[in-house]
């Protein structure tokens, strides 16, 4: 044993000296390269400077000198890529806080705004933009201004314009009209208002429908229940009757105008508006047909196939439904020269936005068209968008787009996540009925439905996953006050009108503060007070939407709650949020209480876009089929 140990111990030395040789040996030919590598370093740079002393100097007789550029590029060449790096830098004018936050601001902006014109590839590819507000090629119409409003001098229409509270950007803008008669429409619209109460224009009316009736592209923004939905239903209906008498529609012409909507619902609800004014022309006027093209299942699509035998003047759709007859030559656009968007943002803005450039496609490349463009929530980036989609736009804004309406009371008050749908019930004592609950899950919407149905209210629901049958019944008997309280998820916020409102419940916050605008949009309408009651909690409420909502609140006049109001007041004073003195709002969603860098809404949906690309089979579409 002793000899094998003394054997093991010998093998052991032997290997730390072969180790310590090789380390001795790597250590010299470490150092031979480094100091190759620094000689060579050396002569390059000898070499370098013999080459910039000979450019630089000839014998004294010939002597040449360089200009400054010349001498500036030799200096460069001496320079690393750090070295240059930090010079530029360095150079680069010093910016402020807020200067950087703007920049940074500009173009996360112009990178969100960086889309493809509206407009058929066709007309894209060939670069006919039909940018010249006098030219030929523009839609124009034979409607003029009475005489006493087209004399009016510019001083005299801002006057008027300031008085209901109007701004316009645009060239060449019509004047406000604030008389329906005044601006000549014919009488059975004027008995149609009459009949629905209606006896002057509000502020949106007064300058936005000489804008459309003149032919002009507009964009128009106005807080919710302010009657956008005639501005863009009344020029529609004067254009087809114009043409009618022109020329009447053939079995399978036609249509002459179209409106796009985001939902079922609202489409249902447009069609309807057009219906009941087209009702009260007479036999001295020819027949005008409009179409209601949307989904719903297989039935309803084949009852909603337009009839052979008929013309249509006129299509109210949803983008899917209506791409679905596009494609299979049902019905086409070579006559359209009259298309709008309502909830513009909502239909640009979300995946319907292929279905609508596929639709823009149909339309007639080489011949002019009108576009008109709606919402109460219209982002800077869809703003821009949309001033590069139509020709020299006019756009019309009435209140901070994304802004609440001021004729809502608007009250918010913390309760617990289990209270709630106790608190639920007193809360509906508040006011008499109609009252409108918004939830934010189909979950809820079930359970709220079921629990008011046990203590004996007379309550209907709606959501994504009823049929379009229980859907519209639940919106016909809330409407007709059949029954005193409708919940729905936000499928029923945007555009619906129950004009009799007096109550909307928020039983949970949205997500989006633009979805919480559309909500308590639903009271407060035609002028009327309404009001509004949104439950928050730490559960359920995230800090960006309850810091939005305390902007909101501030920019209404409306009482912040004391929780509310130490709520990011470090955030308050960064400079990001103030641009000018004034208070910004987010570029991206119109959010008070935030900017574009910083907005949840672009997070989320970068987050999405990513999980669809990764998600190969997906199966996920869109378009409300």
């Amino acid at each position: 044993m002793d000899a094998i140990d003394e054997w093991q111990r010998i093998r052991e030395q032997r290997e730390k000296e072969r180790l310590n040789r090789e380390q001795l040996l790597k250590r010299s030919r470490d150092d031979e390269q480094k100091n190759e590598e620094e000689e060579n370093a050396n002569k390059r740079a000898k070499l370098l400077e013999e080459r910039i002393r000979l450019a630089t100097k000839k014998p004294e007789e010939e002597q040449v000198e360089l200009d400054p550029d010349q001498i500036a590029n030799i200096e460069r060449s001496k320079m690393s890529l750090l070295q240059k790096t930090k010079k530029l830098r360095e150079q680069e004018p010093i910016l402020t806080e807020k200067e950087r936050e703007e920049q940074m601001e500009k173009t996360i902006l112009d990178v969100e705004s960086a889309r493809a014109p509206l407009a058929p590839v066709k007309q894209l590819a060939s670069g006919v933009m039909f940018d010249q507000v006098d030219s030929s090629l523009i839609h124009s119409t034979r409607w003029k201004p009475p005489r006493q409003f087209a004399s009016m001098s510019e001083m005299e229409a801002d006057s008027l314009r300031r008085k209901y509270r109007i701004e316009v950007i645009g060239e060449k803008v019509p004047p406000p009209i604030p008389s329906f008669r005044c601006m000549r429409f014919p009488p059975p619209i004027i008995q149609a208002l009459r009949a629905k109460h209606i006896k002057k224009p509000t502020p949106i009316q007064t300058q936005a429908l000489p804008v459309v009736l003149c032919g002009r592209d507009l964009i128009g923004i106005a807080f919710t229940g302010s009657g956008k939905t005639l501005v863009f239903s009344l020029p529609m209906i004067m254009y087809a009757l114009a043409e009618e008498i022109k020329m009447p529609l053939a079995k399978g012409e036609g249509p002459f105008g179209v409106i796009i909507c985001p939902s079922r619902e609202l489409a249902y609800q447009t069609h309807q508006v057009i219906c009941q004014i087209l009702s009260f022309f007479d036999q001295d006027y020819p027949k005008l047909n409009c179409m209601l093209c949307m989904g719903g299942g297989a039935s309803s699509r084949d009852a909603q196939a337009p009839p052979t035998s008929s013309a249509y003047h006129m299509v109210v759709a949803t983008p899917g439904r209506f791409m679905h007859l596009l494609s299979e030559k049902k019905i086409h656009l070579k006559q359209c020269k009259y298309i709008a968007l309502d909830e513009a943002d909502h239909l640009i803005d979300t995946g319907f936005e292929e279905d609508i450039r596929a639709i823009f496609d149909y339309l007639p490349p080489d011949k002019p068209r009108q576009t008109v463009l709606f919402s109460a929530t219209m982002p800077e980036k869809i703003r821009r968008f949309a001033e590069q989609s139509l020709t020299r736009p006019i756009t019309v804004n009435v209140g901070r787009a994304g802004a609440a309406n001021l004729d809502v009371v608007q009250e918010i008050e913390y309760v617990k996540q289990e209270a709630k749908m106790v608190y639920l019930l007193q809360c509906l004592q508040k006011t008499a009925p109609p009252v409108l609950i918004f939830c934010e899950n189909k979950s809820d919407v079930d359970d709220i439905h079921e629990y008011l149905l046990l203590k004996g209210v007379e309550v209907c629901s709606i959501h994504g996953g009823k049929t379009q049958s229980e859907r519209l019944d639940a919106i016909d008997r809330f409407r007709d006050q059949t029954k005193d309280v409708l919940v729905a998820t936000d499928v029923a916020s945007k555009g619906l009108d129950f004009p009799n409102v007096q109550h909307v419940i928020n039983y949970d916050t949205p997500r989006e503060i633009e979805n919480y605008v559309h909500r308590i949009g639903r009271t407060g309408r035609r002028g009327k007070t309404g009001l509004a009651t949104t439950f928050v909690n730490n559960t359920q409420c995230s800090e960006a939407i309850l810091m939005d909502l305390k902007h909101l609140l501030m920019e209404a006049r409306q009482v912040v709650p004391s929780f509310m109001m130490q709520m990011g007041e470090q955030q308050e004073m960064n400079v990001g949020y103030r641009v000018g003195g004034q208070r910004s709002v987010c570029s991206y969603c119109s959010g008070p209480g935030h900017s574009i860098i910083n907005c949840p809404k672009r997070e989320r949906e970068k987050n999405e876009q990513f999980r669809k690309i990764s998600a190969t089979d997906s199966g996920l579409g869109g378009g409300d089929y």
